[in-house]
C-alpha cells in the first residue's frame, strides 16, 4: 500500500533518502552479488572482493535506484503502490536526488577501480546505465518485453561479484545471470497482472496492458518451465551437488504449482502471492548454491 504524504513528510531526511535507493530491492541485488563472489572461489574469497566489491555494486545500485526515481515521477504520481514516495510527495526534489545518486555512483566508481578491479567497475557502470537509463528511459515505455530486455540488467550482480574475485567473466558467473535473467519475467509479471489497471493508467505497456491477462497467465507458465530447466544446470554442469538440487526441486516444483493455479484459476489474490513467492523462490535457491559451495555432496561422475 502507498505511504500517506503526511506520514513521509515527518520522517527523518536519512530515511527518504534511504527509501530513493529501494533497498529491499538493492538487498537482494547485494545478496545474489555476495553469492558470485563466494562461489568465484574455492574457499575464502580475498576480503578486499568481498567488502569493497559488494559495497561497490551496492552504491551502484542505489544510485541506479535514486535515478530510476527522478525518471518515473511521474508515473508514480499515478500510481497507488508508489505515489507516497519522496518525490512524487515533494519531500525530496529532483535536484536532491540527482545529487544524492551522481555521489553513490561517483563513490562506487572510486571504490571498484581502485580497490577491486577495472573490469568490475565497468560491467558496474554498465549495468548501472543499463536500469536507469536504457531501461527506465526506452525499453519500459516502448515495448512489453521491456522486462525480458531491461532484465539483463537485473541479471548481472552474480557476474559483477565473481568478476571482483577473478578479474573475468567466466562459464559459472553466466550461469547465475541466466538463471536471474529466466527468473525476471514471471516474477514481474505477476506483479504487472496484479497492477495492471495502474500501469495502464500511467500509459506502461506491461504485457497484460498490451497483451491481456490470460496471455501473461500463459507467459509466467512458459517461462516457469524454463527456469525450472534452467535451474538444474548448476548440477547438471558440476557446478553444485545434491544439496542444491534437493532445494531446487522443492523451490521450482511450489513456483510451478503458482504458476499452474494463477494459469488456470482467477483467484484474486494469486498474482500478488507469486510476486512475493518468486522473491524467496530467488533467495533460497542462491543460499542453496551458497551452503552447497561450502558444504559439498555428491555431484555427477566426471565425464
Amino acid at each position: 500500500m502507498a505511504t500517506p504524504a503526511s506520514a513521509v513528510q515527518t520522517r527523518p531526511t536519512w530515511k527518504l533518502y534511504l527509501e530513493l535507493t529501494k533497498p529491499r530491492v538493492v538487498a537482494l541485488i547485494v545478496f545474489t552479488a555476495i553469492v558470485g563472489t563466494l562461489l568465484a572461489s574455492p574457499g575464502w574469497p580475498p576480503l578486499d572482493a568481498l567488502i569493497w566489491g559488494n559495497l561497490g555494486i551496492a552504491l551502484a545500485s542505489g544510485s541506479a535506484a535514486a535515478i530510476n526515481h527522478v525518471l518515473d515521477r511521474n508515473i508514480d504520481e499515478q500510481m497507488s503502490r508508489t505515489r507516497g514516495r519522496p518525490l512524487p510527495t515533494g519531500t525530496l526534489s529532483n535536484r536532491q536526488a540527482l545529487i544524492f545518486a551522481a555521489s553513490l555512483a561517483i563513490a562506487s566508481m572510486l571504490i571498484l577501480t581502485l580497490l577491486v578491479n577495472p573490469l568490475t567497475a565497468v560491467l558496474t557502470f554498465a549495468s548501472l546505465i543499463g536500469y536507469a537509463v536504457i531501461y527506465t528511459v526506452f525499453l519500459k515505455r516502448a515495448t512489453s518485453q521491456n522486462i525480458v530486455i531491461g532484465g539483463a540488467a537485473g541479471a548481472a550482480p552474480p557476474i559483477l561479484g565473481w568478476a571482483a574475485v577473478t578479474n573475468s567473466i567466466e562459464p559459472g558467473a553466466l550461469l547465475l545471470f541466466l538463471i536471474i535473467f529466466i527468473w525476471t519475467p514471471p516474477h514481474f509479471w505477476a506483479l504487472a497482472i496484479a497492477r495492471k489497471d495502474e500501469y495502464a493508467k500511467a500509459g506502461i505497456p506491461m504485457l497484460p496492458v498490451t497483451h491481456g491477462v490470460p496471455y501473461t497467465r500463459l507467459q509466467v507458465l512458459l517461462y516457469t518451465v524454463l527456469l525450472v530447466l534452467v535451474t538444474l544446470m548448476p548440477y547438471l554442469t558440476r557446478m553444485s551437488g545434491l544439496l542444491y538440487l534437493a532445494a531446487a526441486l522443492v523451490l521450482n516444483a511450489r513456483f510451478l504449482y503458482y504458476a499452474l493455479a494463477l494459469k488456470l484459476t482467477d483467484r484474486a489474490e494469486l498474482p500478488m502471492r507469486v510476486f512475493r513467492f518468486s522473491i524467496s523462490y530467488l533467495m533460497w535457491l542462491f543460499a542453496a548454491l551458497l551452503v552447497d559451495h561450502y558444504i559439498p555432496t555428491t555431484q555427477l561422475p566426471p565425464y
